[in-house]
């Protein structure tokens, strides 16, 4: 079995190619025998096993991926889009700072969930044991140490009952005083966020392609997906549950039904047109021949033998490529012969983006043919029905949201065609437990199988108090509203930034503007955008009406630099005369102006060279899109000498739209939750989620103060932490952090930071904000929720005038890449948590009349207590991909020469920094290279005796011979044959280390982990999406 879901000959068979072999069964299992041909009701394969939790879509054919990554690992070969999406069974449970937390840790099949009798945390699955959804009569004594004894109830009560006790002490502890939660509260709390936490990704698998979520039919196996289905679907909006006889085997059934599948592939690269069809005719046909070849060598008759053509195709002049079948397209004298390719592509294109883009070109990356030899294996044998009702095998009582209620217990195998199961019930089967939630109708099908119709949900009424269950519930709610929002921007903008580099945020913001959740999390985007929504508040006022949308980028505003435009639309309800919420997204447009491409200039001194400026800009007056205005804003910047206004202005409107679109969603979606709930219990739950992330940072604080005070010895008087760092021109940036170690507060006073600078690293207040709360997630240790309440137990002191809060006009590009960096670093070093790393975004920009380009290059990591530093990797307010080699030579007149880890740059120590980097570009044209980068002058300090990192180095290398050192921050015109040559930053390292191999490191100032628990591995679509976001 193959990932690609085909079988495959022992003697071809290769690993890469079955990496997703089981999921790909499952996926092949529930395709053949759940979809209907007739209705063509697509599928939601919802796998959930006892270590993950896998999901899928089938509506008519695979859906396949040509690149995953797996472990870290990058593989490109086909598989089906195979989403892992949470820790399935073994998901361990945990109270945190009043949220209830499933995963994403792992108990793992050993010692595996508390009930097995090895020690192990509790888990979704004893969750379910504790509700009395499983009945441990019905399982093989194969528990314990010895493996021979049953699954042990009185294990997970014991543990529940400590877990109750930690709820219930902190529920004591508030000012709102809520009674105190039974056991059985508690485990269904647990399977509540459970499940909410597995529906996200399934919202985001079908929303990202354009398909209605609710419209679909949940295909459930897996040992313990029987126990969840009901619940997921009723979530969802999904109006039924189809689980197969076989549900607890289903990978492997999936795999007895699979044909065998060869694929024959190769590059291509023409534009797909009249002139390209007879290349490509010619091409198919030698990929046919080889796959029929192929399979008639394994046995197979040509009759058994189909084949289908695909062509990988992309719009030119962008990387997001879709491999298409003309299956259903044919085509005439002016297509392929295969059919038309380009029929299919748009209408998926359109389908997914929601637009078109009819004047370009394209372009043809690779040609592949897959041929299937058919099995034709049919295993299904009908029923008869029995005439007599469903015997009832025993009765128990398992617990719902409303109490305990008495519940049939039936054998799948006494049931037949005739048998209507009402719920409550539980259905047990050899390999898997199926729950029949009450209001749900279970039915068994003429094969055997069961299917169960799902009523809608039933909202419970609840308070404005705070419920911690519905506490974590809402906070999934808050962050699935961010979420979507961006799938919306991303789908409806055609700037490669956002809809392929998907460089942009999404947020949901209070009546108060502070921040509620954020999606993704891009930590140079988390404290800033709460800034200029707060600012729009303050400066318009009252001049804020239902049809407004404001655009704002100007740093005094929140804005971190000038091509990050934040839009942002109140939200309002009617008969209220004020925003009861705000929505906003901020993107990285390509170019807005300035006196280079890419409005990000090494040289600016002066905002105004950066770009068009924004500060209350309404985008929307009304509800109409005031397109002429913005037009005459943005070409504004080419009226200053040695100026230009935007260059791609077409793509800027284009993303604004978009931007408009993606609120409004958000504005949907929020209306949705409080037609739901009521505005009063939203925002309440609104306040709760931010104190919650309050909670954890002053739990934090006084933890910390707690070990530095065992550390110095000093046990009276104000608790004082001090660092100091410099930026390459001397410029110093200094924090005092004054510690209240009884309430959990703090003052993060950065007086004595030097003086605006002529160049461009002024870092607005927004920066630094941001970077506080960056380092205070960090530090914090644990999945909290990124919002406003971070920072309410700070007081932050920034002097006006200084590097870090400089002047309107201030030039700021380098403050958002640079200066970020090193203010982590001060922070951190106050703290004591670790060493610095490079310190630097390596900011690389080169191009010519024809072309741009822009990069940001990795460094060497800070070692800390416990680790040494990652060599060649972003850090902190950066985690850039880079582009790929050949994609990088294809497009630019440049070879890249070198690219390699610099050994020995890290700094030593008890625990060692990390390695920078060297990259070496030869360029094969005349261009201009501009360099914006840091740590050139001061090296990244290493921690409790730790060297420090080795500083960076440009070297240009002219033809002739010549090597001259660029500087930090330069531009220069590079002539055919001239080579950049860059070494970045290595990282700190941390702890003495003496020749003997003995330690003398400090007593640390953070506590070691005494083992690290393994999570589960995400993979699939929705997981490279994230990835993908957060590589911005």
């Amino acid at each position: 079995m193959q990932s690609d879901g085909g079988l495959t000959p022992m003697k071809t068979f290769n690993g890469s190619r079955a990496i997703l072999s089981g999921p790909a069964g499952g996926v092949v299992g529930y395709a053949v025998t759940t979809y209907n041909e007739e209705s063509k009701q697509p599928i939601i394969g919802f796998d959930m096993g006892g270590t993950s939790t896998d999901v899928s879509r089938y509506a008519g054919e695979y859906e396949h991926v040509f690149e995953s990554t797996t472990a870290g690992i990058t593989i490109q070969a086909p598989q089906l889009d195979v989403n892992t999406v949470a820790a399935g069974g073994g998901s361990m449970l945990f109270f945190r700072s009043g949220l209830f937390v499933v995963g994403p840790e792992s108990a793992g099949a050993h010692p595996g969930p508390s009930c097995y009798r090895k020690g192990g945390p509790l888990t979704v699955t004893d969750a379910n044991l504790c509700l009395g959804r499983l009945l441990p009569d019905y399982f093989p004594k194969i528990f314990g140490p010895e493996e021979d004894q049953p699954l042990s109830k009185r294990d997970t009560l014991r543990e529940f009952q400590k877990l109750t006790d930690q709820v219930n002490s902190f529920l004591e502890n508030q000012s709102q005083h809520v009674s105190n939660m039974t056991v059985e509260e508690v485990a269904m709390g647990f399977i509540r966020v459970a499940n909410e936490a597995m529906c996200r990704p399934i919202r985001a698998l079908t929303q990202a392609k354009g398909h209605d979520t609710s419209q679909h039919i949940l295909a459930c196996f897996g040992g313990a997906g029987g126990q969840h289905a009901c619940a997921i679907a009723r979530s969802l909006g999904m109006k039924t549950v189809f689980i197969h006889k076989y549900a607890g085997i289903l990978s492997a059934y999936g795999m007895a039904l699979a044909d065998v599948v060869h694929e024959a592939q190769e590059p291509c690269s023409v534009i797909y047109g009249p002139e390209s069809f007879k290349l490509l005719d010619q091409r198919i046909a030698v990929l046919k021949q080889q796959c029929i070849t192929s399979l008639q060598g394994q046995g197979f008759q040509k009759a058994q033998i189909s084949t289908e053509a695909f062509l990988h195709l992309r719009y030119e002049r962008t990387d997001c490529a879709f491999m298409c079948s003309a299956k259903g397209y044919p085509g005439n004298e002016n297509f392929c012969h295969e059919g038309d390719f380009r029929t299919a592509f748009c209408l998926r294109y359109l389908k997914e983006f929601g637009f078109t883009i009819p004047e370009r070109p394209i372009v043809v990356d690779d040609i592949r043919v897959r041929g299937t030899g058919s099995s034709s294996i049919h295993c299904e044998k009908q029923l008869k029905p029995s005439g007599l009702p469903a015997r009832v095998e025993t009765m128990t009582k398992c617990y719902f949201e409303n109490g305990y209620l008495d519940t049939n217990v039936y054998y799948l195998e006494d049931l037949t065609c005739d048998h209507i199961i009402p719920g409550p019930a539980i259905i047990i089967d050899k390999n898997s437990t199926i729950l029949v939630e009450p209001e749900c109708t279970a039915t068994i099908t003429e094969f055997g199988d069961i299917q169960i119709c799902v009523d809608r949900e039933k909202i419970p009424v609840i308070g404005t108090e705070l419920d911690t269950i519905q506490l974590s519930i809402f906070s999934h709610r808050f962050m699935s509203i961010a979420e979507q929002m961006g799938r919306i921007l991303q789908r409806t903008a055609i700037s490669t930034n956002i809809k392929e580099r998907l460089d942009f945020s999404c947020a949901l913001f209070g009546p108060d503007g502070g921040l509620v959740s954020n999606a993704p999390h891009i930590p140079v985007h988390l404290g800033a955008m709460q800034e200029t929504v707060q600012f729009q508040i303050k400066n318009l006022g009252q001049d804020l009406v239902e049809g407004d949308v404001i655009l704002s980028n100007h740093p005094c505003a929140g804005g971190s630099h000038l091509p990050d435009l934040t839009v942002i639309t109140p939200v309002f309800r009617k008969g209220i005369s004020y925003p009861v919420f705000f929505v906003a997204s901020r993107g990285h447009h390509a170019d807005i102006g300035g006196i280079t491409p890419g409005s990000m200039p090494p040289h600016s001194k002066s905002l105004e060279e950066e770009g068009a400026v924004f500060t209350s800009f309404k985008l929307l007056k009304g509800g109409m899109f005031q397109e002429e205005a913005v037009t005459e804003a943005l070409l504004a910047p080419g009226k200053i000498p040695g100026s230009s206004g935007t260059r791609n202005l077409h793509d800027n409107i284009s993303d604004l739209r978009a931007q408009v679109a993606a609120n409004q969603k958000g504005i949907q979606l929020v209306n949705e939750l409080i037609d739901v709930y009521g505005l009063e219990v939203v925002q309440a739950y609104m306040a709760h989620i931010q104190a919650n992330a309050e909670v954890a940072v002053r739990q934090m604080l006084k933890e910390f103060a707690v070990r530095c005070r065992k550390q110095t010895g000093v046990q009276t008087g104000l608790l004082e932490v001090t660092s100091e760092d410099y930026m390459d021109d001397g410029s110093p940036i200094r924090l005092s952090v004054q510690i209240n170690e009884k309430e959990g507060s703090a003052v993060f006073d950065f007086s004595g930071s030097g003086y605006e600078v002529i160049g461009n690293c002024n870092a607005p207040r927004a920066i630094t904000l941001s970077a506080l709360i960056y380092c205070l997630r960090c530090m914090v240790g644990q999945d909290i929720p990124l919002n406003q309440g971070c920072l309410a137990p700070v007081k932050v002191i920034i002097p006006k005038g200084s590097i870090l809060d400089p002047s309107a006009k201030a030039a700021v590009v380098g403050g958002n890449v640079l200066t970020s960096q090193r203010l982590v670093d001060v922070i951190f070093k106050a703290f004591g948590v670790c060493a610095a790393s490079q310190g630097c975004m390596n900011n690389i920009t080169f191009g010519n009349d024809n072309v741009g380009y822009y990069e940001t290059v990795a460094g060497g990591a800070g070692a800390g207590p416990y680790w040494h530093g990652q060599s060649g990797v972003h850090t902190h307010m950066t985690n850039t991909r880079i582009t790929d080699p050949e994609i990088l030579e294809k497009r630019y007149p440049v070879i890249l020469q070198q690219f390699q880890i610099n050994k020995g740059t890290g700094g030593t120590g008890n625990f060692c920094g990390g390695d920078g980097v060297i990259r070496q570009l030869l360029f094969r044209d005349n261009v201009v290279l501009s360099v914006l980068s840091e740590r050139r002058a001061f090296r990244p300090y290493g921690l409790y005796g730790g060297e420090p990192g080795a500083a960076g180095l440009n070297l240009l290398i002219r033809a002739d011979g010549r090597t001259i050192n660029l500087g930090g921050k330069t531009s220069v015109e590079l002539n055919p044959g001239d080579i950049f040559h860059l070494q970045t930053p290595g990282g700190g390292g941390f702890g003495l280390y003496e020749e003997d191999g003995t330690s003398k490191r400090t007593t640390q100032t953070v506590s070691q982990k005494d083992k690290t628990t393994e999570c589960f591995q995400e993979r699939g679509s929705v997981y490279e999406y994230r990835r993908t976001q957060e590589t911005v």
